[in-house]
Protein backbone atom coordinates (compact mmCIF):
# COMPACT_ATOMS: atom_id res chain seq x y z
CA UNK A 1 0.00 0.00 0.00
CA UNK A 2 1.32 3.23 -0.61
CA UNK A 3 2.06 6.35 2.21
CA UNK A 4 3.46 9.59 2.00
CA UNK A 5 4.34 11.31 5.09
CA UNK A 6 2.97 14.72 5.45
CA UNK A 7 3.73 16.82 8.51
CA UNK A 8 0.05 18.09 10.04
CA UNK A 9 -1.96 20.32 12.38
CA UNK A 10 -3.06 17.92 15.73
CA UNK A 11 -6.56 18.01 16.73
CA UNK A 12 -6.41 15.16 19.24
CA UNK A 13 -8.94 14.05 22.04
CA UNK A 14 -5.65 12.39 23.76
CA UNK A 15 -1.97 13.79 24.15
CA UNK A 16 0.99 13.63 26.52
CA UNK A 17 1.79 17.21 26.47
CA UNK A 18 5.11 18.52 27.20
CA UNK A 19 6.21 22.06 27.81
CA UNK A 20 9.64 23.19 28.56
CA UNK A 21 9.90 25.86 30.57
CA UNK A 22 13.42 27.65 30.51
CA UNK A 23 14.78 31.31 32.00
CA UNK A 24 16.08 33.95 29.67
CA UNK A 25 19.23 33.57 32.46
CA UNK A 26 20.11 31.19 35.13
CA UNK A 27 18.20 32.09 38.02
CA UNK A 28 16.29 29.86 40.60
CA UNK A 29 13.93 26.92 40.17
CA UNK A 30 11.18 26.82 42.65
CA UNK A 31 9.63 23.09 42.03
CA UNK A 32 11.29 19.57 41.68
CA UNK A 33 10.99 16.60 39.63
CA UNK A 34 7.52 14.83 40.63
CA UNK A 35 5.97 17.96 42.15
CA UNK A 36 2.19 18.82 41.05
CA UNK A 37 1.70 22.23 39.52
CA UNK A 38 -0.95 24.27 38.30
CA UNK A 39 -1.22 27.15 34.73
CA UNK A 40 0.06 29.87 37.40
CA UNK A 41 2.37 28.33 39.75
CA UNK A 42 5.46 30.21 39.41
CA UNK A 43 8.55 27.72 38.22
CA UNK A 44 11.16 29.46 38.15
CA UNK A 45 12.59 32.85 38.58
CA UNK A 46 15.82 34.96 37.54
CA UNK A 47 16.55 38.90 37.69
CA UNK A 48 17.33 40.55 33.91
CA UNK A 49 19.91 42.97 34.19
CA UNK A 50 18.92 46.62 33.44
CA UNK A 51 19.51 48.60 30.19
CA UNK A 52 23.07 50.22 30.42
CA UNK A 53 23.08 53.87 30.05
CA UNK A 54 26.40 55.58 28.62
CA UNK A 55 27.13 59.18 29.68
CA UNK A 56 29.95 61.22 28.06
CA UNK A 57 30.64 63.53 31.40
CA UNK A 58 33.96 64.88 30.86
CA UNK A 59 32.61 66.36 27.60
CA UNK A 60 29.37 67.09 28.60
CA UNK A 61 31.28 69.16 31.74
CA UNK A 62 34.15 70.45 28.84
CA UNK A 63 37.51 68.62 30.92
CA UNK A 64 39.58 66.10 30.03
CA UNK A 65 38.95 62.10 30.84
CA UNK A 66 41.48 62.15 33.42
CA UNK A 67 40.52 65.76 35.25
CA UNK A 68 36.50 64.60 35.64
CA UNK A 69 36.90 62.80 39.39
CA UNK A 70 36.42 65.82 40.96
CA UNK A 71 33.99 66.82 39.56
CA UNK A 72 31.57 63.43 39.95
CA UNK A 73 28.98 63.97 43.33
CA UNK A 74 28.14 60.53 43.34
CA UNK A 75 30.43 57.25 43.78
CA UNK A 76 30.94 54.02 41.94
CA UNK A 77 28.08 51.75 43.16
CA UNK A 78 26.30 54.36 44.24
CA UNK A 79 22.15 53.90 43.38
CA UNK A 80 20.87 57.69 42.03
CA UNK A 81 17.43 58.58 40.99
CA UNK A 82 16.27 59.50 37.23
CA UNK A 83 17.09 63.45 36.77
CA UNK A 84 19.68 63.25 39.96
CA UNK A 85 22.52 65.29 39.67
CA UNK A 86 25.82 63.49 38.93
CA UNK A 87 28.58 65.61 37.79
CA UNK A 88 28.85 69.26 38.69
CA UNK A 89 31.33 71.81 37.10
CA UNK A 90 31.85 75.34 37.71
CA UNK A 91 34.32 78.05 36.35
CA UNK A 92 35.00 81.63 36.00
CA UNK A 93 34.52 81.98 39.57
CA UNK A 94 30.86 80.35 39.18
CA UNK A 95 29.91 82.22 36.06
CA UNK A 96 30.08 79.67 34.06
CA UNK A 97 28.64 76.26 35.50
CA UNK A 98 27.90 72.67 34.01
CA UNK A 99 25.31 70.11 34.89
CA UNK A 100 25.55 66.05 33.94
CA UNK A 101 22.07 64.22 35.07
CA UNK A 102 21.02 61.00 35.42
CA UNK A 103 19.00 59.50 32.66
CA UNK A 104 17.13 57.07 34.48
CA UNK A 105 17.06 55.05 37.76
CA UNK A 106 19.91 53.14 38.87
CA UNK A 107 23.57 52.11 39.90
CA UNK A 108 26.78 53.73 38.81
CA UNK A 109 28.51 50.79 37.98
CA UNK A 110 31.41 52.50 36.01
CA UNK A 111 33.38 55.72 36.13
CA UNK A 112 36.22 55.73 33.53
CA UNK A 113 38.68 58.72 33.35
CA UNK A 114 40.57 56.94 30.60
CA UNK A 115 37.12 57.70 27.87
CA UNK A 116 34.99 60.22 30.59
CA UNK A 117 32.10 57.87 30.14
CA UNK A 118 29.89 56.81 33.41
CA UNK A 119 27.73 53.43 32.91
CA UNK A 120 24.95 53.80 34.42
CA UNK A 121 22.80 50.71 34.67
CA UNK A 122 18.99 50.65 35.20
CA UNK A 123 17.53 48.53 38.16
CA UNK A 124 17.48 44.76 37.55
CA UNK A 125 13.79 43.16 36.26
CA UNK A 126 12.71 40.35 37.91
CA UNK A 127 11.60 37.63 35.25
CA UNK A 128 9.23 34.66 36.21
CA UNK A 129 8.11 32.03 34.38
CA UNK A 130 4.86 29.89 35.28
CA UNK A 131 4.07 26.50 34.38
CA UNK A 132 1.33 27.65 31.63
CA UNK A 133 -0.19 24.06 31.95
CA UNK A 134 -1.04 21.70 35.15
CA UNK A 135 0.67 18.86 35.35
CA UNK A 136 3.84 17.29 36.56
CA UNK A 137 7.42 17.82 37.04
CA UNK A 138 9.48 15.55 34.82
CA UNK A 139 12.49 16.67 34.52
CA UNK A 140 14.19 19.95 36.50
CA UNK A 141 17.07 21.53 35.20
CA UNK A 142 18.93 23.26 38.06
CA UNK A 143 18.86 27.45 37.52
CA UNK A 144 17.71 27.03 34.44
CA UNK A 145 14.13 25.71 34.43
CA UNK A 146 11.61 22.59 33.97
CA UNK A 147 9.76 20.67 31.76
CA UNK A 148 6.22 20.02 32.76
CA UNK A 149 3.91 16.86 31.52
CA UNK A 150 0.01 16.51 31.10
CA UNK A 151 -2.84 14.36 29.87
CA UNK A 152 -4.54 16.70 27.24
CA UNK A 153 -6.72 17.19 24.59
CA UNK A 154 -5.25 19.23 21.58
CA UNK A 155 -5.96 21.63 19.08
CA UNK A 156 -3.36 23.15 16.40
CA UNK A 157 -3.99 26.32 14.67
CA UNK A 158 -2.85 27.64 11.40
CA UNK A 159 -2.43 31.28 12.99
CA UNK A 160 -2.24 33.27 15.78
CA UNK A 161 -1.34 36.46 17.34
CA UNK A 162 -0.85 36.79 21.26
CA UNK A 163 0.88 34.95 23.84
CA UNK A 164 0.06 32.50 26.42
CA UNK A 165 -3.00 32.75 28.56
CA UNK A 166 -5.57 30.67 29.98
CA UNK A 167 -9.24 30.85 30.98
CA UNK A 168 -12.32 28.72 30.43
CA UNK A 169 -13.60 27.29 27.42
CA UNK A 170 -17.12 29.31 26.24
CA UNK A 171 -18.92 28.47 22.79
CA UNK A 172 -20.56 31.33 21.45
CA UNK A 173 -21.32 29.66 18.03
CA UNK A 174 -23.95 26.56 17.85
CA UNK A 175 -22.44 25.27 14.07
CA UNK A 176 -18.86 25.28 12.89
CA UNK A 177 -19.93 27.76 9.95
CA UNK A 178 -21.67 30.69 12.04
CA UNK A 179 -19.52 34.23 12.09
CA UNK A 180 -18.59 35.41 15.38
CA UNK A 181 -20.12 39.49 14.87
CA UNK A 182 -19.97 41.88 18.07
CA UNK A 183 -23.86 40.77 19.27
CA UNK A 184 -22.52 37.23 20.45
CA UNK A 185 -19.97 39.18 23.08
CA UNK A 186 -21.02 40.58 26.17
CA UNK A 187 -20.20 40.85 29.90
CA UNK A 188 -20.23 37.02 30.60
CA UNK A 189 -17.65 37.14 28.02
CA UNK A 190 -14.93 38.13 30.12
CA UNK A 191 -12.35 36.68 31.08
CA UNK A 192 -13.27 33.73 29.03
CA UNK A 193 -11.80 31.97 25.82
CA UNK A 194 -14.29 32.51 22.89
CA UNK A 195 -14.83 29.59 20.48
CA UNK A 196 -16.52 30.37 17.06
CA UNK A 197 -17.26 29.44 13.85
CA UNK A 198 -16.03 30.35 10.33
CA UNK A 199 -14.93 33.93 11.06
CA UNK A 200 -14.41 36.64 13.56
CA UNK A 201 -15.11 40.36 12.67
CA UNK A 202 -12.80 43.50 13.39
CA UNK A 203 -15.34 44.76 15.16
CA UNK A 204 -15.73 41.54 17.28
CA UNK A 205 -12.44 41.93 18.33
CA UNK A 206 -12.29 45.65 19.00
CA UNK A 207 -15.61 44.84 20.99
CA UNK A 208 -13.61 41.20 22.82
CA UNK A 209 -10.59 43.35 24.17
CA UNK A 210 -13.05 45.99 25.48
CA UNK A 211 -15.12 42.91 27.22
CA UNK A 212 -12.03 41.55 28.43
CA UNK A 213 -11.79 38.29 26.78
CA UNK A 214 -8.80 36.47 27.49
CA UNK A 215 -8.82 34.41 23.74
CA UNK A 216 -10.80 33.72 20.64
CA UNK A 217 -10.63 30.23 18.50
CA UNK A 218 -12.38 30.78 15.49
CA UNK A 219 -12.03 29.24 11.45
CA UNK A 220 -11.08 32.58 9.69
CA UNK A 221 -10.61 36.59 9.96
CA UNK A 222 -10.30 38.75 7.28
CA UNK A 223 -6.83 39.70 6.40
CA UNK A 224 -7.49 43.47 6.67
CA UNK A 225 -9.85 42.92 9.52
CA UNK A 226 -6.32 41.98 11.19
CA UNK A 227 -4.23 44.38 10.27
CA UNK A 228 -6.36 47.04 10.93
CA UNK A 229 -6.70 45.19 14.82
CA UNK A 230 -2.95 44.99 15.04
CA UNK A 231 -2.15 48.15 13.55
CA UNK A 232 0.24 47.10 11.20
CA UNK A 233 0.95 44.13 8.20
CA UNK A 234 2.32 40.51 10.35
CA UNK A 235 5.88 40.30 8.26
CA UNK A 236 7.44 36.56 8.52
CA UNK A 237 8.95 36.61 11.85
CA UNK A 238 7.32 34.71 14.92
CA UNK A 239 3.88 36.13 16.49
CA UNK A 240 3.17 35.48 20.13
CA UNK A 241 4.40 38.89 21.58
CA UNK A 242 1.97 41.43 20.04
CA UNK A 243 0.39 43.45 22.77
CA UNK A 244 -3.14 42.71 21.43
CA UNK A 245 -5.53 42.47 24.61
CA UNK A 246 -6.36 39.03 23.61
CA UNK A 247 -4.97 35.68 21.97
CA UNK A 248 -6.16 35.08 18.32
CA UNK A 249 -6.49 31.74 17.22
CA UNK A 250 -7.00 31.16 13.46
CA UNK A 251 -7.49 27.22 12.79
CA UNK A 252 -8.33 27.48 8.96
CA UNK A 253 -6.94 30.35 7.44
CA UNK A 254 -7.82 33.77 6.30
CA UNK A 255 -11.24 34.83 5.44
CA UNK A 256 -14.38 33.43 5.91
CA UNK A 257 -13.33 29.69 6.54
CA UNK A 258 -15.84 26.56 8.36
CA UNK A 259 -13.80 25.33 11.07
CA UNK A 260 -13.56 21.37 10.54
CA UNK A 261 -16.80 19.32 12.09
CA UNK A 262 -14.40 17.42 14.18
CA UNK A 263 -12.12 19.94 15.25
CA UNK A 264 -15.30 22.00 16.49
CA UNK A 265 -16.86 19.09 18.04
CA UNK A 266 -14.00 18.29 19.87
CA UNK A 267 -13.81 21.74 21.57
CA UNK A 268 -17.54 21.95 22.13
CA UNK A 269 -17.30 18.37 24.34
CA UNK A 270 -14.91 21.35 26.81
CA UNK A 271 -17.38 23.98 26.71
CA UNK A 272 -16.66 25.37 30.29
CA UNK A 273 -12.96 23.89 30.76
CA UNK A 274 -10.13 25.75 31.64
CA UNK A 275 -7.69 25.78 28.72
CA UNK A 276 -4.37 26.93 28.04
CA UNK A 277 -3.77 28.81 24.64
CA UNK A 278 -1.04 30.36 22.80
CA UNK A 279 -0.96 32.34 19.68
CA UNK A 280 2.71 31.91 19.24
CA UNK A 281 3.09 30.90 15.47
CA UNK A 282 5.93 30.16 13.14
CA UNK A 283 6.39 29.03 9.60
CA UNK A 284 9.78 28.48 8.31
CA UNK A 285 12.00 26.31 9.94
CA UNK A 286 11.14 25.05 13.69
CA UNK A 287 7.71 24.95 13.34
CA UNK A 288 5.42 26.79 16.14
CA UNK A 289 1.92 26.26 16.11
CA UNK A 290 -0.66 27.90 17.92
CA UNK A 291 -2.54 25.80 20.17
CA UNK A 292 -5.24 25.21 22.77
CA UNK A 293 -4.57 22.84 25.41
CA UNK A 294 -7.20 21.27 27.69
CA UNK A 295 -5.60 19.29 30.62
CA UNK A 296 -7.79 16.09 31.30
CA UNK A 297 -9.29 14.75 34.33
CA UNK A 298 -7.89 11.18 35.36
CA UNK A 299 -11.27 9.41 34.97
CA UNK A 300 -10.74 11.08 31.17
CA UNK A 301 -7.53 9.12 30.80
CA UNK A 302 -8.07 6.20 32.92
CA UNK A 303 -7.81 3.06 30.10
CA UNK A 304 -5.42 5.07 27.95
CA UNK A 305 -1.41 4.57 27.96
CA UNK A 306 0.64 6.82 30.40
CA UNK A 307 2.25 7.57 27.17
CA UNK A 308 0.83 8.72 23.75
CA UNK A 309 2.79 7.75 20.66
CA UNK A 310 2.94 10.76 18.17
CA UNK A 311 1.47 10.17 14.52
CA UNK A 312 4.36 8.74 12.40
CA UNK A 313 3.03 6.66 9.68
CA UNK A 314 2.11 8.52 7.14
CA UNK A 315 -1.09 8.76 4.56
CA UNK A 316 -3.38 5.99 3.72
CA UNK A 317 -6.63 5.24 3.22
CA UNK A 318 -9.21 6.91 5.48
CA UNK A 319 -6.15 9.54 7.01
CA UNK A 320 -7.69 13.17 7.73
CA UNK A 321 -6.43 15.71 5.64
CA UNK A 322 -6.47 19.43 4.88
CA UNK A 323 -5.61 20.75 1.38
CA UNK A 324 -3.43 23.80 1.64
CA UNK A 325 -3.43 25.43 -1.47
CA UNK A 326 -5.77 26.44 -3.90
CA UNK A 327 -7.84 25.69 -5.20
CA UNK A 328 -9.30 23.54 -2.27
CA UNK A 329 -7.13 25.75 -0.12
CA UNK A 330 -8.78 25.13 3.49
CA UNK A 331 -10.92 21.94 2.75
CA UNK A 332 -10.88 19.12 4.89
CA UNK A 333 -11.42 15.35 3.71
CA UNK A 334 -9.98 11.88 4.14
CA UNK A 335 -7.44 9.81 1.42
CA UNK A 336 -9.73 8.08 -0.70
CA UNK A 337 -6.51 6.45 -2.45
CA UNK A 338 -3.19 6.95 -3.31
CA UNK A 339 -2.65 6.60 -7.17
CA UNK A 340 0.66 5.18 -7.34
CA UNK A 341 1.06 7.05 -10.89
CA UNK A 342 2.58 9.95 -11.39
CA UNK A 343 0.71 13.16 -13.12
CA UNK A 344 0.51 16.08 -14.80
CA UNK A 345 -1.08 18.71 -13.14
CA UNK A 346 -1.37 23.04 -14.10
CA UNK A 347 2.65 23.74 -13.92
CA UNK A 348 2.68 20.68 -16.28
CA UNK A 349 4.66 18.82 -13.63
CA UNK A 350 4.40 14.73 -13.23
CA UNK A 351 4.01 14.56 -9.40
CA UNK A 352 2.44 12.03 -7.14
CA UNK A 353 -1.04 13.27 -6.29
CA UNK A 354 -3.45 11.65 -3.84
CA UNK A 355 -7.45 11.22 -4.35
CA UNK A 356 -9.26 12.98 -1.82
CA UNK A 357 -13.07 12.69 -0.34
CA UNK A 358 -14.13 16.07 0.67
CA UNK A 359 -16.67 16.65 3.75
CA UNK A 360 -19.27 17.58 0.85
CA UNK A 361 -18.71 14.21 -0.61
CA UNK A 362 -17.10 15.46 -3.66
CA UNK A 363 -13.81 13.48 -4.94
CA UNK A 364 -10.69 15.79 -6.07
CA UNK A 365 -7.20 14.48 -6.84
CA UNK A 366 -4.18 17.12 -5.94
CA UNK A 367 -0.74 16.85 -5.17
CA UNK A 368 0.38 15.03 -2.14
CA UNK A 369 2.80 18.03 -1.46
CA UNK A 370 -0.29 20.39 -1.38
CA UNK A 371 -1.98 18.87 1.70
CA UNK A 372 -1.26 17.76 5.34
CA UNK A 373 -2.18 15.02 7.54
CA UNK A 374 -4.74 15.99 10.60
CA UNK A 375 -3.70 14.05 13.48
CA UNK A 376 -6.24 12.28 15.27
Amino acid sequence: MAHAYTPGLKVKRFAMVSKTRRLPIPGEVLVKEGDIVTHDQVVARTQVPGEIHLINVANALGVDPEEMGPFMLKKLKEQVAKNELIAKRSSFFGLFKSFVYAPADGTIELISEVTGQVALREPYVPVEITAYIPGKVVHMTPRQGVTVRTAAALVQGIFGVGGEAHADLRMVATTPDEVLTPEKIDSSCEGKVLVGGSLVTGEALVKAVKTGVKGIVVGGVEDEDLIRFLGYEIGVAITGQEETGLTLIITEGFGKMKMPHRTFTLLKSFDGREASINGATQIRAGVIRPEIVIALRDAEVKGLVEEAEETSGGMAPGTPIRVIRDPYFGAIGRVASLPVELQVVETESDVRVVEIELEDGRRVIVPRANVEIIEE
